[in-house]
Parts: structure tokens; sequence; C-alpha cells
């Protein structure tokens, strides 16, 4: 005899999933459904479209962090339902953020005693930071003007053709002219000397990139610091210097501690660093950096009464959760120093590693500096074969996300391809991405031996006919017949 087996919860969980009517039909994606559907379907559904995005570990594209210790992980989700504007609610929090704020405002030696406090606050990102920065450049510089009785009305602001497009955002949202040092071929980075040249009596600051995000190379803040510093003393303005430190921030303290970028140098006013990048936390923590508390002005900053209590601000974001800041914390006091000079030298071997492991292929041209944020920029010696653009999609197949671009104006003739060496991205990935570089090329050449031999043999074909085609015209035909197999398939 056969007794009928009862329903386990496994079994209601595969029938939810799969025998509902959404294991058959598309999800919604205009109107919301009329119905409700269990808990189990809508997280299967969401999970295995979620599937089809990329690696986040493989996404070498990227200089946001993507795994931490699952102790940060707990403590995230722990505090995922904190909102941090309720500072009276969440005294705890607050204290934490602005324990983040002196540890790093010290990092950057701001000229503060012992027991003060830093000033500066979290963000969601560095794009929110230079806002925010650049917001009290502005407002300082239009008291001063307005002090002076002297026209306020065209503010403007130097930076380096190679700025991330969030220094455009904040030009165009807030009204600033954007003045933009042009690169050139072989120097990829602001020319502090025709910066410089640029700062008229409107320039609100000059903005330098500590790391760019085309090939990761540091400007030369002290050396702009000092060429302003001479033309202030003859102009009489007192120009000041913004430091975007997005991506270096976390990096040069522990890699180059001598190199004088930060509030050692008198000009600097303000720095932006982005925590979910180096600084190690996952996408959404950013922090901005002020000298002292009077290059931040009062009426920028908020006196806000909210649920009981007095609370200062300055944001362009309110509401916002709490975990990235007390994931930053657990960051800066689990690893210390010790443990932030130790993943940064880590990030730096195997960039050297990748980069060497490049050059010994003999196809590249390395466009990145060794002093610098650690990732490798490069370029193809020969588009014969291929372009950067190609070998990236090629490498896709691989699972890796490589970016190719093309470098800023003036030097926009030059593409080049990416790999940010994050924390998460070990020897053996890195190996394995050189590896499977050389597949790719080796697979170009065979193809490329293949439709010249094709080429070849139709062509003495032809010629015994008496037929006369160019080799151009006998590839023209080949790849048109590739692309109609394409079609065909896309048609099926």
């Amino acid at each position: 005899m056969v007794f009928p087996k009862p329903a386990s919860e496994s079994d209601l969980v595969f029938h939810s999933n799969f025998a509902s009517p959404y294991g058959g039909d598309s999800l919604p994606s205009f109107d919301m459904p009329e119905n409700s559907m269990s808990k189990e379907s809508a997280y299967q559904n969401i999970h295995d479209e979620l599937q089809l995005d990329g690696i986040p570990k493989l996404n070498l594209a990227s200089f946001v962090t993507t795994a931490m210790e699952e102790e940060c992980n707990k403590l995230i989700m722990e505090s995922i339902n904190k909102n941090y504007v309720d500072m009276d609610e969440y005294p705890v929090t607050t204290e934490l953020h602005n324990r983040c704020v002196n540890m790093i405002g010290r990092m950057f030696h701001a000229p503060i005693g012992e027991n003060e406090d830093a000033i500066g606050v979290g963000t969601v990102g560095s794009s929110e930071a230079i806002m925010l920065a650049g917001l009290a450049f502005k407002k300082r510089w239009q008291n001063k003007r307005k002090a002076q009785g002297k026209p306020f009305d065209k503010p403007n602001i130097v930076t380096g053709a190679n700025v991330q497009v969030c220094w455009e955002k904040f030009a165009r949202y807030f009204e600033v002219e954007l003045k933009e040092v042009k690169v050139r071929e072989g120097y990829y980075v602001m020319d502090p000397a025709k910066a410089v040249d640029m700062v008229d009596e409107n320039t609100i600051c000059v903005a330098a990139i500590l790391g760019s995000t085309y090939n990761g190379e540091f400007e030369d803040v002290k050396l702009l610091n000092d060429l302003l510093l001479e033309k202030n003393k003859q102009t009489g303005w007192d120009t000041p210097i913004h430091v975007d430190a997005a991506s270096g921030g976390f990096v040069a303290p522990f890699l180059y501690p001598e190199l004088e970028w930060d509030f050692r140098l008198p000009l600097v006013k303000s720095i932006n660093v982005s925590g979910h990048k180096y600084g190690l936390v996952y996408a959404g923590i950013g922090w901005v950096l002020w000298r002292t508390k009077e290059d931040l002005p009062e009426e920028l900053v908020f006196h806000i009464n909210y649920l009981g209590a007095d609370q200062p601000t300055f944001t362009l974001n309110f509401s916002k959760g709490s975990s990235q800041i007390i994931a930053q914390y657990y960051q800066l006091i689990r690893l210390g120093k010790e443990g932030y000079r130790s993943v940064m030298e880590k990030c730096r071997d195997n960039a050297m590693v990748l980069k060497e492991g490049l050059e010994k292929i003999g196809c590249f041209n390395i466009l990145s500096k060794d002093n610098g944020v650690p990732l490798v920029a490069f370029s193809l010696k020969d588009t014969s074969l291929c372009n950067e653009y190609e070998l990236s999609e090629k490498l896709r197949r691989y699972g890796w996300i490589v970016p190719a671009y093309p470098m800023p104006p003036a030097a926009q003739h030059i593409t080049v391809l990416r790999v940010v060496i994050r924390a998460e991205f070990s020897r053996t990935l890195v190996e394995h991405l050189v590896h499977d570089i050389i597949n790719v090329l080796h697979e170009l050449e065979k193809h490329a031996a293949k439709v010249s031999y094709d080429i070849q043999e139709e062509k003495a074909v032809d010629d015994s006919a008496g037929i006369k085609r160019t080799a151009l015209d006998a590839k023209k035909e080949i790849i048109g017949q590739e692309a109609n197999k394409r079609q065909k398939i896309l048609a099926a």
C-alpha cells in the first residue's frame, strides 16, 4: 500500500515558485499586477533575472567595493532600517559618523587640536560631496565680492578636462562656468601651470584630482599650490584649491605618506573622498572635509528642529540610510592604519603583476603610472586585428567587464582599456585575466589567418574562371555572408 506523503515546506515553496502563473508568464514591466504573489515567487523571479547581471567581482570597470566581511554585513543588515537624519533617535549612529569625520580629517592632516572636531560630513558619494564643496566655494566667493562692491554673477571653476562628470553637473546645476585645461597625448592630467594661467578674479577654486578616472594618475597638487600662492600674492586674490580625492584619498596616505596633496598645503580648503571606493565600503558613502570652520559658510548650514532636537545639517539629501556610515566606522577600526596600508600595498602589487603580464604580451602601450591609484590603463599598439572596444567585448565571453573609452578632448583619438585593482581582486584573478587576454588575442590571430586564407582561395578560384576581384571585394562579400547568417539566427 502506498501512503500519501504530506506536503512539506519545500514542496510548497517549489509549487509557489515554479508552478505559479509567474513561472510561465513574463513579469510585469509597466503596470502593477492586480493580484499578489507569494514571497517565494517574488524572490525567485527577481533573483533569477538578476543572474543576467555581470559578476560584481569581475567588474573591473568599477572602483566600488563589492565584498566586505560577514561581521560588517551583519551590522549593515542590523542598521538598514535606520534613517540617518533622525539624529535624536539614533544618537550612537550620529556619534559613529562624527568619529569617521574626525579620523578621516586627521588622516588628511586637518589643522585641528588633539580634542577638536574636524569639519566634514558624510554624503551619499563623492558626487554629493563635490556639490557641497562647490557650493561652499561659490558662497564664500560671492560674500567676498559683495563686501568689495564687485559683481558676483559670473563665477567660474578651473579643472582639467579629465574630471569626472559630476564636476560638469555641478557647473550646470549651480550656474558656474567650467574652465577646463585640455590634456594632450602623453600628458593626461591637468597641467598646474596652465590651470593657474586660466585663473581670474571670478575663479571660485581650482579643482585638482588625486587619481584621474582615466588612468589613475595623481595630479601635482603641491606644484599647483605653489604656483597659485605666487599668483595670489601678485594679484591680491585668494583663489583656493579643492582636491577631488574620490579614488586616491584612501590610497595616498598609506602608499605615499610623504606626498603633499592634502591640508598640509595652505590653499587646500576642502577634500572629498569616496568611502565606497578604496575606503572599502559598499556603494553609497562619501565624505567631504573642510580645512577649518571658516571655510564652510555658516549660511549653508541648516539648524532644524526635527523630531525634538536641533540638528545642524549641510546636505543635498535629507533622508538616507545609516548602514554605510556604520560600515565605514567598522572598516576604520577593524583595519586601522596597519590594515589599510596592507590592503593598498596588495592592490599596488597586483596592479604591477597585471602591468608586467601585459608588457610581456607585447601588444599594449601602458598609459597608467606606477605611482597612483592601483589600476592599469592600456591601449593596443596595433589595431589591425581588433580595436580596444572589440577586445573589451570579447573579454565579456570570459566574464570580464573591462571598459574601453576615449581619452578626454585633445587626446580623444587614443582609446584605452582600464582595469581597476580593488581589494577583493586577488592575484589568482589577475593571472586568469592575463591568460584570458592572451587567449582572445590568439583567437583573433587564428580568425584573421583563416579569413586571409579564404580570401586567397576564393581569389585563386575566381582568377581561374577569369573573374577579376580584389581581396577587398572578397572580404566584403565574406562579411556580408556572415551578417546574413547572423540575421537568420536572430530571426529563428
